[in-house]
């Protein structure tokens, strides 16, 4: 499964870390995941600081999404307004978003909007 990873970038270096664990985790379950902020905030491609270019890079995950089986936010260290702005678009366009736990012994929990009627809303969580 083609997996769009959603965590912490913003701030330490600790959140790179935190963001590597998540891309091991993904490729540990037989996923094939992507990570734009740690690819396109590297030097020389995108500076996060520039609010232009921020916009930019995530407009290039955005793009990514369309193509992905679903979205993995990793929840440990909370969620920012970028991991925001990706869970957002991942619901508009159907795409199931999975939130996960590395440092908690959690259950992945799953909301998945992609069967729904045009005339009403479900929303449907499934712990795994």
């Amino acid at each position: 499964m083609r997996v769009i990873v959603e965590s912490p970038f913003a701030g330490a270096f600790a959140n790179v870390r935190y963001s590597r664990e998540c891309l091991r985790d993904c490729i540990d379950r037989g996923e094939f995941p992507f990570a734009s902020h740690l690819l396109y905030t590297q030097r020389g491609i995108l500076d996060d600081k520039i609010p232009d270019e921020r916009r930019r890079g995530i407009a290039a995950a955005h793009a990514w999404l369309e193509v992905a089986d679903y979205v993995a936010v990793y929840m440990d260290l909370g969620v920012t307004r970028g991991m925001l702005i990706g869970v957002a678009k991942a619901a508009r366009i159907g795409k199931p978003v999975r939130m996960r736990w590395l440092r908690e012994q959690r259950p992945e929990e799953v909301i998945d909007e992609s069967n729904r009627d045009a005339n009403r809303r479900v929303r449907k969580i499934t712990c795994l």
